[in-house]
């Protein structure tokens, strides 16, 4: 993979090139940024760049280039059972010869799972410290490719991070952040970070007229609903996509809530709890994307504003109920429920307290 089949981010594409050919690459990078800008392709990219174009590459089968990544146990595997990211490297590589933008949504559907939470565990950090004892194949960089390592339990983080602090010779780790303040401070502390942006809209329009053949207009459209976002313009062009299903759940919730019906409220936060945790945490962070676009559709500026039709149908009568007495605290009471979900609370009582605690909120004006 090339730098120029990543979208956008010219800055960043120029200051790694930069970086590698004055050899003032760190052992240790973290890309960091939000959804849909191009982290992982940015870290294949580099990846290709330091380990040279060849057939194993493009089949992401390269010896010297290793991955890790969210996985989970198989069904009725024991606290014993190891579990690495090997078991899985066949559907990995797979999805991201498909693309190299991708959710952990996708990742969990492609390894045909639904409810439980990926993790990467113990047994993966020290399948990693034994592959990179091994001298390069090729004779160059080895390099690490950590998909999400705010995902490492306790003992794997601590083990990688001996890695970092004495990383074997030639070796570069790339770290694709979601989360990083969710990462242990002296791993933060260990690499480079990478900010990246969200990507610019005339970047988004070049690549949707050139890789899937939009017309301009619809291009400008979806590039400005994208808000920086390539996985959100793939989104748009996906009729049947998740996000009607998140509306249909939220614009329950809210009026459910604002008639103060507690007996319906309990019944949606029951059915909420059996989507499961990842898909629970999507639904959490869609929400808190609705309360921002409608708060933000009180001012009338329809720049300001990246909603679909369907949700501006449906913020023209909701939006003044979210106001400036009460949007920190709906913010705030989402984030709260998000952070409860990852810690394993059970799901119906952090969806039914999110519920009751809706009705107070909506009463402020």
């Amino acid at each position: 993979m090339t730098f120029d089949e990543v979208i956008g981010q010219k800055e960043t594409k120029k200051r790694l090139m930069q970086m590698a050919e004055e050899h003032r690459l760190p052992h240790a990078l973290m890309f960091c940024g939000p959804d849909g800008c191009g982290k992982m392709a940015m870290a294949l990219a580099l990846a290709s760049y330091l380990l040279g174009e060849s057939a194993m590459l493009k089949k992401w089968e390269h010896p010297d280039l290793h991955f890790s990544f969210p996985i989970v146990k198989p069904a009725g595997a024991t606290s014993e059972t190891k579990v690495v990211c090997d078991d899985f490297v066949r559907e990995w590589r797979d999805m991201l010869l498909a693309s190299p933008y991708f959710t952990m949504d996708r990742w969990l559907k492609r390894i045909k799972v639904a409810n439980q939470q990926a993790v990467i565990f113990e047994a993966e950090s020290e399948a990693l410290i034994r592959k990179l004892s091994l001298k390069s194949s090729q004779g160059g960089y080895k390099v690490v490719i950590i998909w999400l390592p705010e995902r490492m339990n306790v003992v794997c983080a601590n083990k990688i991070l001996k890695l970092l602090e004495e990383p074997p010779m030639q070796t570069v780790f790339l770290l694709v952040s979601d989360e990083p303040d969710k990462l242990l401070e002296t791993i933060r502390s260990r690499v480079q970070r990478i900010d990246m942006k969200r990507i610019e809209d005339h970047d988004i329009e070049q690549a949707l007229t050139e890789k899937r053949g939009i017309a301009a207009d619809d291009a400008k459209r979806i590039a400005h609903l994208a808000s920086g976002s390539w996985l959100r313009a793939l989104e748009a062009l996906d009729a049947d996509n998740e996000n009607a299903e998140m509306l249909e759940l939220f614009k329950t919730l809210m009026r459910l809530a604002y008639m103060r019906n507690i007996k319906d409220l309990k019944t949606w936060s029951e059915d909420v709890a059996q989507l499961g945790r990842e898909k629970q945490r999507r639904m959490l962070a869609y929400f808190s994307r609705m309360t921002r676009e409608n708060f933000m559709y009180n001012f009338h500026n329809a720049d300001l504003c990246y909603m679909t039709a369907q949700e501006e149908a449906f913020a023209r009568n909701f939006a003044p109920f979210v106001n400036e007495h009460n949007v920190i605290g709906i913010a705030e009471e989402l984030e709260k429920s998000m952070k409860e979900i990852g810690q394993n609370v059970t799901p119906k009582i952090v969806m039914f307290d999110l519920a009751l605690n809706m009705i107070m909120l909506l009463k402020q004006k």
